[in-house]
């Protein structure tokens, strides 16, 4: 048998991080036994799908690196499908018209809630004979499944364990609306037959339409696919993970910094564990994931992991995929690194990358840590200028100015002797010397050590700077 699994979300918002999560086990489990993994639109909530909801989707799961086999199909391709399958069950007396107003709905379910019982439709219409009743013609109606009264659903789910519902808790859900629209769960019921899905891996906030589907599921004679019921995630403060606790879309993360695979590799343990690995290869993820092996209970997502996550990534890929994911971010801060590296005062991006990978969080932050690399600055940190430009410093820099003006050659050895001979000529240390010189030519007070990163700068850029510290201090303390 074909593993065949699909991740179905509805346009009708953003991809969003527990979205992420359950098409990452869908598309694990599919990959780690050959099968295929499906991308479905379930695109029928006109009022509430947009357009832009779906090229969200579509370019959250591109950036994120989850490639289907099919799709994206959509099910507003497929309601001449649907209408057929209902009509089949009408046929077959698994499905009826109902008439009931909503005025009559809403008195049957107040008078429920009276009575402490469970608000549910009380099968009114059931066994009406629409061709004997004069009183209904012309009147609306919805069309509902007729779900059986007796017995049990058994659900295996492969998360959660067994499930056992009673077919008395079930009430006739409606299956196509007044306009003759179907409703979700007709339609996932007839994808999922059509498009032989064999194993259905969502999140447990559908397990209470699992048991409906499976009874019209075998009111169409279909193959069962099994279940598994990824639990919800839930914020730093215990609730369900919502608006409130930051990111909506997954593309948010992208624009944060964050690597594809750090997400990835970070959702993927949220829930989910192999010993005490904490990273993943994609192969690795592939090879060792069992959905099985998930969780039942709910995980608590965590900011701070995520970034120590992404903080791996930057210091272990290589600089030439840093730099594929760090283009975007130096794109959207208009930093152009694509200068001429022959230029001894343009270093390649690929040397900067290795400079600051043990000091960047986020693809973001690097991005803009690195701007003094290959744009002159007009100004200062005023923090980092107020704490190390001292009466002292004019002479500090000039010191370093001459000696740096004296090198036969411009690499790390001799920019850092040249250090080293200002700092035993003035009898300073390196914590009176080296801050100041950092302001000087990177404007800020974090940068990798002076050697490199004076190095990465180079000669001409240096001095040029070096020499409008030494103007800007005297003006300041003389």
């Amino acid at each position: 048998m074909t593993i065949k699994t699909r991740f179905a979300p509805s346009p009708t918002g953003y991809l969003h991080i527990g979205g992420v999560r359950t098409a990452l086990y869908s598309w694990l489990h599919a990959r780690k036994y050959n099968g295929q993994f499906v991308l479905r639109i379930e695109d029928t909530d006109r009022e509430r799908s947009t357009q832009e909801s779906v090229d969200a989707i579509l370019e959250g799961m591109e950036w994120i690196g989850l490639d289907y086999d099919e799709g994206p199909i959509y099910q507003t391709d497929r309601f001449d499908r649907y209408a057929q399958v209902i009509n089949q069950l009408l046929e077959q007396g698994d499905a009826y018209h109902c008439y009931c107003t909503r005025e009559e709905l809403d008195t049957m379910r107040e008078s429920q809630r009276a009575n402490k019982e469970k608000p549910r439709y009380n099968g009114k219409c059931r066994d009406r004979d629409d061709a004997s009743l004069s009183d209904v013609k012309g009147m609306e109606s919805v069309i509902r499944f007729r779900n059986p009264t007796e017995g049990d659903v058994v659900i295996d789910d492969l998360i959660k364990g067994q499930i056992i519902i009673n077919n008395r808790e079930l009430d006739d859900l409606i299956i196509a609306r007044s306009d003759g629209t179907p409703t979700y769960n007709l339609t996932v019921v007839v994808d999922d037959l059509d498009m032989g899905i064999t194993h259905v891996i969502r999140g447990d906030d559908h397990i209470n339409n699992t048991p409906r589907q499976i009874n019209m599921m075998k009111a169409l004679n279909a193959k069962i696919p099994k279940f598994a019921h990824a639990p919800m995630i839930l914020g730093d403060d215990g609730k369900r993970l919502s608006k409130r606790h930051g990111a909506v879309s997954v593309m948010q993360y992208r624009d944060e910094g964050f690597f594809p695979q750090a997400l990835l590799n970070y959702l993927l343990r949220l829930g989910w564990s192999h010993e005490d690995q904490e990273m993943f290869s994609r192969e690795e993820m592939i090879d060792l994931f069992k959905i099985e092996n998930v969780n039942g209970a709910a995980s608590t997502f965590n900011t701070q992991k995520l970034i120590w996550v992404n903080e791996q990534y930057i210091k272990t890929l290589p600089a030439e995929e840093i730099y594929e994911h760090l283009k975007w971010h130096l794109n959207d801060q208009n930093l152009d690194v694509s200068g001429d590296v022959d230029d001894d005062n343009f270093p390649a991006i690929n040397d900067v990358i290795e400079a600051h990978r043990d000091r960047a969080k986020t693809l973001k932050e690097m991005a803009s840590s690195i701007r003094y690399y290959y744009e002159d600055f007009s100004e200062y940190d005023e923090n980092a200028a107020k704490k190390h430009f001292k009466t002292a410093t004019p002479d500090i820099l000039q010191n370093l100015l001459n000696k740096f003006k004296q090198l036969d050659s411009w690499s790390t050895d001799t920019i850092q002797q040249a250090i080293k001979n200002t700092c035993e000529e003035l009898e300073l240390g390196m914590g009176k010397v080296g801050p100041a010189l950092r302001v000087a030519v990177t404007g800020t007070a974090m940068s990798p050590s002076l050697e490199v990163t004076l190095d990465l700068i180079g000669r001409v850029r240096s001095l040029e700077r070096l020499e409008k510290a030494v103007e800007f201090a005297r003006n300041k303390y003389s």
